[in-house]
C-alpha cells in the first residue's frame, strides 16, 4: 500500500506532502532462511515491497516474482550482481563483454519480476583503470545497455558507490544526460540515479547532491554512516542529517522508494528488518 506522510505534521515542522514507499533489500533479510520466511517477514515488518538480488536463472526469478504476489508486495529493483567483479570499465574486452552480458541478464529478470529497474555500478578506477578510460569505456558500455533496457521496458539506475568515479553530483548529472541524450535531461530518460544517503557522506553532504540531482533520482538507498569512525552504521545511529535529506528529497519532487541497505544484526537478524522498518517511519515523518 503506498503511504502518503504528512510531513508538516512532524515536530521537525517540514513542510509539503511526500509519497513514499518502504523497501529493503532482499539479500539483507536473514540471508540464512529459506526464500519464503524471509520475503514473509518483510511483509510481517510493514514494508511495501523490496529490492532483490539478481538471480541465478529465470527459475529464481519467477520463485521471487510468486512469492512477492503471495504476500502483498513489490520487487521494485533488481541489485546487479556482476558489476564489481566484472566491470562495465574494464580495458580487458573479453571481461567487459561479460559485464555486459552481466547486465543485460539483470535487466531481463527485472523485466521477468516485474521491477522498474537495475540497480548498475558504472565503472571502477583502480590503478588498472584510470579515470579517463573508467568514463569512456563506462559510458560505451552502457550505450549499448540502454538499448537492451528500452526494448524490455525497464531501466538502468547508476548508483554512488566507493568506486573512485563521479565524485561530484554535477558529474553524476552530466553523465546521466550524456547517456539519456539532450531531449532526455530533464529526468525522464532511460537511465537515472540510484542515490545512496549513507555512501555520500564520506566526501560530501546528502542533501546537496540530492539538490543537484533532481528529477534524475529514481531509487533511494537508505544506510547511515560516522564520519570520525569513517563507517556504516545503523539508521540514526550515525551523523546523516536525516531532516535535511527529506527537505531536499521533498523540494524535488522525490515520490519513489525509500530502500535500507543493512546488514543483520549478529544476534535475532529477523529484529533489524522491524527495527529499521520503525525508523523508516520516523525518519519519513520527520520525527528525528
Amino acid at each position: 500500500m503506498r503511504k502518503n506522510v504528512r510531513v508538516s505534521e512532524s515536530p521537525c515542522d517540514l513542510k509539503g506532502v511526500m509519497e513514499v514507499r518502504k523497501a529493503i533489500c532482499l539479500s539483507c533479510v536473514v540471508p540464512q532462511w529459506e526464500l519464503e520466511r524471509r520475503i514473509a517477514l518483510i511483509k510481517d515488518a510493514g514494508y511495501d515491497g523490496f529490492e532483490a538480488h539478481q538471480p541465478s536463472d529465470e527459475g529464481e526469478a519467477q520463485q521471487i516474482k510468486a512469492l512477492a504476489a503471495k504476500y502483498g508486495l513489490v520487487v521494485h529493483s533488481v541489485m546487479g550482481g556482476t558489476h564489481w567483479r566484472l566491470p562495465l570499465s574494464a580495458p580487458d574486452d573479453q571481461i567487459r563483454r561479460q559485464a555486459i552480458e552481466g547486465v543485460e541478464q539483470a535487466l531481463h529478470f527485472a523485466a521477468v519480476m516485474g521491477a522498474e529497474g537495475v540497480l548498475v555500478v558504472p565503472a571502477v578506477v583502480n590503478e588498472q583503470t584510470d579515470y579517463k578510460t573508467a568514463w569512456e569505456l563506462s559510458r560505451q558500455s552502457l550505450k549499448q545497455l540502454v538499448g537492451v533496457a528500452k526494448r524490455l521496458g525497464v531501466q538502468i539506475w547508476v548508483e554512488n558507490v566507493w568506486n573512485r568515479f563521479l565524485l561530484s553530483p554535477l558529474e553524476f548529472a552530466a553523465y546521466i544526460d550524456e547517456l539519456n541524450g539532450a531531449a532526455d535531461s530533464d529526468g525522464d530518460g532511460i537511465v537515472g540515479a540510484y542515490f545512496d544517503v549513507g555512501n555520500i557522506l564520506a566526501y560530501g553532504y546528502p542533501q546537496q547532491w540530492i539538490r543537484l540531482l533532481g528529477k534524475r533520482i529514481k531509487r533511494v538507498h537508505l544506510k547511515d554512516f560516522r564520519i570520525n569512525e569513517h563507517r556504516f552504521v545503523y539508521l540514526l545511529q550515525g551523523d546523516v542529517n536525516w531532516r535535511a535529506v527529506m527537505e531536499a528529497l521533498r523540494e524535488v519532487g522525490y515520490d519513489g522508494w525509500l530502500t535500507a541497505e543493512l546488514p543483520p544484526y549478529p544476534h535475532a537478524p529477523d529484529q533489524m528488518v522491524f527495527d529499521t522498518a520503525r525508523h523508516i517511519d520516523r525518519i519519513i515523518a520527520g520525527q528525528v
